[in-house]
């Protein structure tokens, strides 16, 4: 199709790839990687310890004259990319949601426990749980 612009004929962008065909085609790019330091929430984030798609963030929160510290442990997720209008976005590592928390990401108080449980994470497949759950038979 040919666009008219002040009188000369202009050739019109060649039609968007669906966002499903472009995420089945692009499995080898690389993603965008989590920011090593963040704020969210009050909480200041800074990423002490990584081993391939396993993390530890430690958590500060400065809201008041004691500071708390905390250590999140998390699976790396993935985002493929996606477009949004005429923009896109570019694929990228996420922190886990809220819904993924005591199975792919876990708060730790203790620095050694956050250590131990990014050992166990690194070699326990994503979407397990080590431990006893209510309802559920502990799994080995």
């Amino acid at each position: 199709m040919i666009q008219r612009l002040l009188g000369t004929p202009v050739p019109l962008s060649t039609p968007k790839t669906s966002r499903r065909a472009e995420a089945r085609s692009e499995k080898c790019h690389s993603y965008k990687p989590l920011p090593t330091r963040f704020r969210h929430s009050g909480f200041d984030y800074r990423q002490i310890a990584r081993e391939g798609n396993v993390a530890i963030y430690e958590q500060i929160w400065n809201c008041c004259s004691n500071p708390a510290v905390c250590y999140e442990v998390i699976r790396i997720r993935h985002r493929e990319g996606f477009q949004i209008g005429d923009r896109f976005v570019e694929p990228a590592e996420v922190y886990p949601n809220s819904e993924a928390w005591g199975v792919d990401s876990w708060t730790m108080q203790d620095k050694v426990a956050a250590f131990r449980k990014l050992r166990e994470a690194v070699v326990e497949p994503a979407g397990t749980f080590r431990g006893k759950r209510s309802g559920a038979a502990p799994t080995t």
